[in-house]
This record gives structure tokens, sequence and C-alpha cells, in this order.
């Protein structure tokens, strides 16, 4: 028993080998590890029925209580029977493509068992498609509860399917003693073997794959790490600074001997081996370059004449480019180079792919971005060009009737028109201006103002010190006190007070304009800078048009907030994040009228 134990491990181990060379193979793990559809399971089939058929070949003849020596086995004599490992691959077929593939493989199995004749040859068929088939449901269980059928399982699950074919020799093997004897003889040794044989076969295996999968997370890993690390620089665009910050990146994180990034025409970066003649914005792309601009397919070269490059010392041999791709267009390649064709391997390649990849769809999200802010820009300078232009008219009508009474005064209004003119024009194309040249701005719209109505209006000023510099959006505080003094005082007030307050909080500046006019009604107040609404006095599109400023640029958070009381007045409200602005050193002048 223990001599047949040890030539079926040598048995054994020819089935590993091929188990171990197979489990290497890219196809070979590609099905085992998604045997989805007929062609995955097919190929299954054949792989494990090719491993039964060898150990077919390879069994041990028995005659009698004889073991014969033996190295290939063609043909079996009625009297004789043989020992194998036929029932590891039929089980391991089972266990890795469920019952279909443990099925075919029993089958095959069997059938060339069943050729080769022998007193066992019927009995060892039908064990083989039935231990097929319950291998198969074992595997079925486990992939079911999306887990890996373990080492354990399988030698367990080998002792099992061999414990079943000496059963099935028992029941239908002639005559009924030499059966018997059989099965004393070898049942023990074929089932320890077996059971061995799948353990290590299914380690290999498993080893095999966690290895691959283990690579693959490392992979992914450095890939989300590198595309992380340029994801700021991509999403400016293809330009010399953010492309060369990348190219820095992508070289460190990568081993690679050079890296660069070029548009459609010149190179933006050249980091590593060759930056003395690869220079940016002074080299043109190679022939390969625009190979791959034309194309829009990665492409691998290996030597230093298809990388085209025209320098006759340059050290770089080889080279993966890849197309950097908006919207369907390539509009840039990057290039991995490397020293050594050995240093362009399956590793390199995916590594280089995957980045391309994300640096095209970081590219897309920048330049989406990109449209984005502009058409948000646009949005708000159309919102800040719809200045009152009666006020205008206004202005020169105050004007000119001061021209005969008041030449001086009129001087002064004329340079505080200039000025308030000067200031609209200015805010129409920025975003955010200084403090002080918002209270400028509002200072020369008051002298108007007050200048057509003298004595009508007390404005106060609450300015905190060390804000002039805090930069807001361009007429805030105008278009609050300008609505205050048009829609808040009933014509017979004697007293119109407006105050305006800027003072920092916790998390942000706080600019507040009150009045202590008519207030205004409820059911308009909960509309008023939410929609446009009609009434006596207006429309309410500067108010609307204002809070549709604020929340473009910080968020919800920065909307207006309207507080009023009928015959009290109103207070609105504004609160600017810090991060949105920046505050100065200086000292803000406090204005008190």
């Amino acid at each position: 028993m223990i001599h047949l134990m040890i030539m079926m491990l040598e048995r054994v181990g020819i089935i590993v080998i091929l188990g171990f060379i197979l489990a290497h193979m890219k196809v070979f793990r590609q099905h085992l590890q998604h045997p989805q559809g007929y062609k995955g399971k097919t190929v299954l089939i054949c792989i494990f029925s090719l491993f039964s058929m060898i150990s077919n070949y390879t069994g041990i003849i028995i005659r009698g209580d004889e073991i014969l020596y033996n190295d290939w086995v063609f043909t079996i004599d009625p009297s004789s029977s043989i020992a194998n490992t036929r029932i590891l691959g039929v089980e391991i077929g089972g266990l890795i493509g469920g019952p279909f593939v443990g099925a075919g493989v029993g089958l095959l199995a069997g059938v060339h068992r069943f050729s080769l004749g022998g007193s066992t040859a019927l009995s060892c068929a039908v064990s083989s498609l039935l231990a097929g088939v319950a291998s198969g449901c074992i595997g079925l269980f486990f992939r079911k509860r999306h887990q890996m059928v373990t080492p354990r399982v399988a030698a367990l699950a080998g002792i099992s399917m061999e414990a079943l074919q000496m059963f099935m020799i028992l029941v239908l093997a002639k005559p009924q003693a030499d059966a018997f004897a059989l099965v004393q003889m070898i049942g023990v040794p074929m089932m320890i073997v077996n059971g061995t044989g799948s353990f290590i076969f299914l380690s290999i295996i498993q080893s095999i794959i966690r290895k691959e999968e283990q690579a693959k997370a490392v992979q992914t890993h450095r890939v989300f790490s590198i595309a992380d690390q340029t994801l700021p620089f991509f999403r400016q665009g293809l330009n010399e600074a953010s492309c060369k910050s990348a190219a820095r990146i992508i070289h460190e994180m990568t081993g690679t001997d050079a890296v660069s990034i070029t548009d459609r025409e010149n190179i933006l970066a050249h980091v590593g081996e060759g930056a003395g003649h690869h220079i940016p914005s002074r080299s043109l792309i190679t022939g390969l370059s625009k190979k791959v601009i034309k194309t829009g397919k990665v492409m691998k070269v290996k030597s230093r004449d298809e990388i085209e490059c025209t320098h006759h010392a340059c050290p770089l041999q080889a080279a993966i480019v890849l197309p950097l791709i908006s919207n369907q267009q390539t509009i840039g390649t990057l290039k991995l180079y490397f020293k050594s064709p050995a240093g362009l391997n399956q590793v390199a390649e995916e590594l280089a792919e995957g980045l391309a990849m994300l640096f095209s769809t970081q590219l897309e999200l920048g330049e989406a971005e990109l449209q984005s802010k502009l058409l948000k820009d646009a949005e708000i300078k159309a919102l800040q060009a719809q200045v009152n232009p009666h006020f205008l008219f206004n202005a020169i009508h105050t004007i000119s009737a001061l021209c005969r009474t008041d030449a001086e005064k009129t001087r002064k209004l004329l340079l505080q028109l200039s000025v308030y003119f000067r200031s609209n024009l200015q805010g129409a194309r920025q975003l955010l201006i200084p403090l002080s040249k918002e209270l400028n701005h509002l200072e020369a719209y008051l002298s108007l103002e007050q200048a057509r109505f003298p004595g009508k209006y007390t404005i106060e000023f609450h300015i905190e010190d060390g804000l002039e510099c805090l930069e807001i959006p361009p007429f805030i505080l105008q278009l609050l006190v300008e609505n205050a003094l048009r829609h808040a005082f009933p014509k017979k007030q004697k007293v119109c007070t407006v105050k305006v307050y800027v003072c920092s909080e916790r998390d942000g500046v706080l600019m507040k304009v009150s009045d202590n006019g008519r207030g205004i009604n409820p059911d308009m107040l909960e509309q008023l800078g939410k929609a446009q609404s009609s009434s006596k006095e207006g429309n309410g599109t500067g108010l609307y048009n204002l809070n549709q400023r604020l929340t473009g640029l910080f968020g919800r958070q920065a909307s207006l907030d309207m507080k009023s009381e009928p015959g009290k007045g109103t207070e609105v409200s504004i609160k600017i994040p810090f991060q949105a602005g920046r505050e100065g050193n200086g000292d803000a002048q406090g204005f008190n009228r």
C-alpha cells in the first residue's frame, strides 16, 4: 500500500506541474476566474479533461494483488485495472466551473477511461460522470455565496469523490471478490493521494490568482495616487506650467526613465533622461507623436529609430505613447520613455493606459469646469450691467439746474458723477472689488442723490476698522442703499435715516443696511430677492439680481436675509464667508452723515 501511494504521488506531481504552468497563462486565469458563457466553460472542460486523460495514461496497472511497472497506459487487460488520479481533474473542474463543466469533464474523462478497457472500465466511467456533477454542485454552492472553494474543501471533496469511485467499483465491477480485493488494495492510497493532490492543485491556483489580485490592487492604488496628485494641474488644461508639474509627479511615481507631455504641435513638458534636447516650447513633437494624434491609438516602440528622435546621443530606447483625449478629440500625448526595451513590460503598459484614460477624463472635467465658470461669469456680468438708466438722467438734470446758482457745487457733483460711472465700469469687469472702492462708489451715489433732495436723507456709516481691503462683489451696498432711498420712505416722512454696517464675525463678514421707513408687507417680504415681483414701487429686479450674484459666487450661505416690520423699517443683511474674500491690514474709515 505504501509503495503504491509513493508511485501515485509521482503521478500527481505531473498534474500539479501542468496546473502550475497553466495557472501562469493569462487566458487560463481569465476563464478560471470568470467561467461565464459557453466559450469559457468549454475551455475549462477541454483543459481539465486533458488533465484527466493524462492521468489515465499515467495510471499504474494492477493485476490481482500485483503492481506492474509501466510508463504510459494505452490499453488495459480485461483482468486488470489501474490506479490513477483521473478523479482529481474531474473534481477540480467541477469545483471551479460548476455542474456544467464538472459533467463535461466527467463525461469525457469517463469515456476515455472506458476506451482503455479493464475490469473496472464501466465503474470508473460512471463514477467519473457522477463525481463531475457532484463536485460541480459543491462549486455552485460556494459561488452563489460569493465565496471561493478553499484548498481544505477541495481536499475533502477529492477524498469523497474517490470514495464514490470505490463504491461504484464494488457495485459494478465483476467478479465481486476481485472488486473487493482491488478496493481494499487501492482505496486508501487513492483517496489520500487524490485529496492531497486536490489540496496542492487548488492552493497553487489560488496563490497565483491572489498574487495577481494584490498586484492589481497595488497598481490601481498607484494609478489613483498619481491621478489625485496631478488632478489640480490637468484641470488647468494643457499648458507648460501645469504639464511640467504633472510630468514630474508621473516620473517620480512610475519609475520611468523620462516622461513627456505634448499638445498637437509642441513638447509642453519633459522630465528625466533626454531633457537636454527634449526642450519644452522649443521642440516640435516627433513623428511618433504625430501618428498617435492622428490615429488616437496607443503606440509602443522598442528602438531609438522608431522613437524618431533626431538627437544622435538620445539615451531613450523604448517608449509608450498614449493619446490624451478631450471631447472625442486627441489634444495631445503622454509619453513614457525607457532607456532599455526591457523596461517596457506589461505592467508599465497597463499602468500607462490607466493613466491616459484618467488624465483624459481630468482634462474633460477641467474644460467643462472652465466653460461653467465662463458661463457663470457672463451671467454675473449681465446682471451687473443692469444699472438703472434713470439715475443718469436724474443726475444730469440736477447738475444742469445748479449750473447757474452754484458753480462750485456743480463742479463737485460732476466729479462725483465721473467717480460713480468710472466705478460702475470697473465693477462690471470684476467679480470682486475692495470694500474701500465700494464705499467710494456709494459716497459718489449719495452725493448725487442728496443734491436732488437736499436735507431729506441722513446716512450713517458704521464700518469696522481694518476691513477696507476686504473683497466683496461690486454694487452690493450701493444697491441696498439705493433700494432704501427709493422705496422705504413715504413722501411726508420727515426723518429718513439709513444705516450701513460692515463688521467681522466668527466665520464671515456681516454687511447690513437698515432704514426707519414704512416697512414691507409680510406677503411681499417672502418673495423679495427670490423672484421678480411686481408692485407699485417696482418689480424687485434689483434685489433678485443681487441675490443671484451672491449665490452664484458664494452659494446659499451668502443669500439675502431680510427683516421688516410695517411702520418701523426694514433691515437687509448679507454674510460673506471669510474664504470668499480676504482682509487687509489697513484701517477703514468710518463715515457719519
